[in-house]
């Protein structure tokens, strides 16, 4: 057992390694398209800086650390390490040297990590706070009652701070957790499902509020801009200013986001067909373990919850997502949570070390 901890050490420190490298060398040879929000970051054109809203706060985080002045390479040598140091305090899992599908989504995961933190990103800050959120779930001097709260107030203030639509995940997250309770055939099934349905909800009641519903505010507004480099862009078959228009771009978007079929069609763009299977070999991973988690009266409270907040967030990216592309740099921003439910079985005995 010792050497197949010392092996799995070794594998985990290789690809930290490697991924170094890359992230270094990303930040010099990435296409420009892949810098369109640091750019903004960094130059600040408008004048955004402050403490709400992604971008504002973003900039002014940049700007107070001084990191905005740095080269991105600089940069990247300071985020890269607190990012894996993150992973690191979670755990390696004993195995992770074996070459498996689970691995392989993992190793794949840390490349993708190394690619979108080697410039200025909104994803390093929602990482960060995504792993003081995942302290909380698995704190063992907090009850779980009190964990339910702090929970709430965590994504509120993230919410208000930084991306709004955060308010809507612990909405989401309890809604599906009442399902685990009521006897359908298929619960897991049904607990995606009235997810999805509460986010609809919710944006037909910010609709009637606003005048506009989420989707047509925020992704659609998005993509009426957009320029040729967004090759992936999400587009809902039918417009989305009506109830049922709504409706239906949700269910799209979820679907496109999290079952990404129809990406198969870029057959001539390689990086979406890798994106394409990585993130249905993910998804299946995760549903299995959810399925596992609902059906089971005593399934453990610690993955439960990271579970349904991971599918509150993949319902939320339904809503919200422009491209496959934002899709997946934001599923980096929830990694923390992705790995932690990934090897729960292995870090479960040992949680209280990730603080």
């Amino acid at each position: 057992m010792n050497t197949k901890i010392k092996v799995s050490e070794a594998m985990f420190f290789s690809l930290v390694i490697l991924g170094f490298f890359v992230s270094i060398s990303a930040s010099f040879a990435l296409p420009e398209r892949f810098f369109n929000d640091t750019k903004i970051i960094i130059f600040d054109e408008y004048r955004e800086a402050g403490w709400i809203g992604s971008y504002p706060f973003t900039i002014m985080f940049y700007k107070l650390t001084l990191l905005k002045y740095l080269p991105f390479y600089i940069i990247t040598i300071i985020q890269f390490p607190v990012i894996f140091y993150v992973i690191y305090k979670i755990g390696i899992p004993s195995y992770f040297h074996i070459i498996n599908v689970k691995n392989t989504i993992t190793y794949i995961g840390f490349f993708l990590i190394a690619i979108f933190m080697c410039m200025p990103s909104k994803e390093f800050i929602n990482f960060i706070y995504i792993y003081v959120i995942l302290l909380t779930i698995v704190s063992a001097g907090i009850s779980k009652q009190k964990k339910i709260i702090y929970l709430i107030i965590l994504f509120v203030i993230f919410g208000f701070f930084f991306r709004p639509y955060y308010y809507f995940i612990p909405i989401i997250a309890f809604g599906m957790y009442l399902i685990k309770f009521i006897k359908f055939k298929n619960r897991t099934i049904m607990s995606i499902f009235y997810g999805i349905l509460i986010a609809v909800f919710l944006s037909l009641s910010h609709g009637l509020i606003k005048g506009q519903y989420l989707s047509e505010s925020t992704r659609d507004e998005h993509n009426a801009v957009r320029t040729k480099d967004a090759n992936s862009m999400i587009i809902p078959p039918i417009a989305t200013d009506t109830w049922y228009g709504e409706t239906v771009g949700i269910l799209y978007g979820f679907f496109a986001v999290n079952l990404p079929l129809s990406g198969l069609k870029y057959l001539f763009s390689p990086q979406i067909i890798g994106f394409v299977i990585w993130q249905l070999t993910l998804f299946y991973i995760l549903f299995v373990r959810f399925r596992r988690s609902i059906l089971n009266p005593n399934s453990d409270y610690e993955e439960l919850w990271v579970l349904l907040i991971l599918f509150a967030y993949f319902i939320v990216q339904g809503v919200f997502e422009p491209d496959l592309g934002s899709a997946i740099r934001h599923k980096i921003g929830v990694f923390p949570l992705i790995y932690f439910a990934l090897y729960y079985d292995n870090f479960r005995k040992d949680s209280s070390k990730i603080f």
